[in-house]
């Protein structure tokens, strides 16, 4: 045992390990690119055809990696990117990257986790890591990933290692990176951990190993929890002071000013993304099998997910202060993407703004340089970003900023438009008293 493990560990420091990505999404694609730039022959896969074929080509489709950047990859056959699950068998390790959405009842849904463990399992070989970096309740790894393994007949820990380490990615965060973000990584076993450390250890600049799987997945729930929790409270004040006559931001901005003991937190029109507004919830869910209910996680979903219907009575409001009604009002949207600079529309408050605008018969145009087209399974028909101009502006009824994209002209928005409704406080620079400005 101690010689293939030894063997393992060698193979990440000097690089002559194959690794193999599952998943080429926000959380893969940048991993992927990682681990052929540090050297080691890299094989991303996918099971959508399109994606490799766009990879394959020298195109990327995620916004803050570049086309050059996979073109050079695939040109050196650092990276391979593929549809074909058989190449695992040539593999060193297999690290998964798949989505873990919420089923109904806010209920885990894993089942991306399980085929594509299941394919792994296929290949499964001696000496190889498996990893699992999707985000999900602590004893995914060795209650679901273990089992399947076991048909193997290859014994974890000794035969083959198996590894938590959660993916910490947050795109077009220009201060950190995948190789500068610290990698937490919790094994089955000792050995497991050990070879896992290895693997990232070649690529980061800083592995922080645990005790265990079920310990790093815990950590990457407390990571989002923290947040959803926090975001929560800033929010139910911010409704709060709104009654009151305070301005929340400008509370922050003081309360920011305590060198210690307090980090800022921003209101906003609801969470976004793949992580805060679905990953608390397998917590909750898994919490449910100890008898335990987590009263803070439920108390915060209820509040973020009921702030796009405030930024729609916000909305009406002042437009009845204007003498008009929602019903009819040509309402333009600033922003589709959940957060700022990034084409991500997973989650995004936008999208309940604009059910919720639908549903009382408004007629909406939304404006986002990085979501050319909207289009999910919650909107009737795709929907398409407009320019952004003071004709369209000035056409409007009222204009909602939900997304404050660095590179929008909100001067333009200021001096033209009737009303706005700003959820991101990102006319602040620029408004003045004489501007119609609804903060929600």
């Amino acid at each position: 045992m101690a010689g293939l493990l030894e063997h393992a560990i060698r193979k990440f420091e000097d690089r002559s390990a194959r690794v193999g990505v599952l998943g080429l999404g926000y959380a893969g694609l940048p991993l992927t690119c990682c681990f052929a730039e540090a050297g080691f022959q890299t094989m991303g896969f996918d099971i959508d055809p399109a994606k490799i074929e766009q990879l394959q080509a020298g195109r990327s489709y995620i916004g803050h990696i570049s086309g050059e950047r996979i073109a050079q990859l695939v040109k050196s056959r650092r990276l391979k990117p593929t549809t074909d699950f058989s190449l695992l068998r040539d593999c060193d390790a297999a690290i998964i990257c798949v989505p873990t959405p919420l089923g109904e009842g806010r209920t885990p849904d894993l089942r991306f986790v399980i085929n594509t463990a299941t394919a792994v399992a296929e290949h499964l070989h001696r000496g190889e890591l498996v990893v699992l970096e999707s985000t999900t309740y602590p004893g995914t790894t060795d209650e679901i990933l273990l089992p399947l393994f076991q048909s193997s007949g290859l014994k974890v820990g000794e035969d083959y290692f198996l590894a938590f380490s959660p993916e910490r990615e947050d795109p077009a965060n220009p201060d950190f990176s995948t190789r500068t973000i610290p990698k937490v990584v919790g094994g089955i076993t000792p050995n497991c951990g050990r070879v896992a450390g290895a693997a990232y250890g070649a690529l980061v600049e800083r592995v922080v190993p645990v005790s265990s799987a079920r310990a790093a997945e815990a950590a990457k729930l407390l990571e989002n929890i923290y947040r959803c929790v926090n975001i929560a409270m800033i929010n139910e004040l911010k409704l709060l002071f709104e009654r009151m006559g305070i301005d929340v931001w400008e509370v922050i901005g003081a309360s920011a000013t305590k060198p210690f003991g307090f980090t800022p937190f921003y209101p906003g029109p609801g969470l976004g993304g793949h992580c805060i507004p679905v990953d608390p919830f397998y917590l909750t869910w898994k919490a449910k099998q100890y008898d335990f209910n987590t009263r803070f996680i439920e108390l915060a979903g209820e509040i973020n997910s009921g702030m796009p219907q405030h930024v729609v009575d916000r909305l009406i409001e002042g437009l009845n202060l204007m003498g008009k009604a929602l019903n009819g009002a040509r309402i333009l949207l600033i922003g589709a993407a959940y957060k700022k600079n990034v084409e991500d529309v997973r989650e995004a408050p936008a999208i309940r703004i604009i059910q919720l605008l639908h549903e009382r018969l408004a007629t909406v145009n939304y404006h986002d340089p990085y979501v050319p087209r909207l289009e999910t399974r919650h909107l009737e028909k795709p929907l398409f970003s407009v320019r952004l101009n003071s004709e369209i502006v000035a056409a409007s009824d009222a204009v909602i900023i939900v997304t404050d994209h660095a590179d929008i002209d909100y001067r333009l928005i200021l001096n033209h438009a009737p009303l706005i409704v700003d959820t991101r406080n990102a006319t602040a620079p620029y408004r003045k008293p004489s501007h119609r400005v609804i903060m929600a």
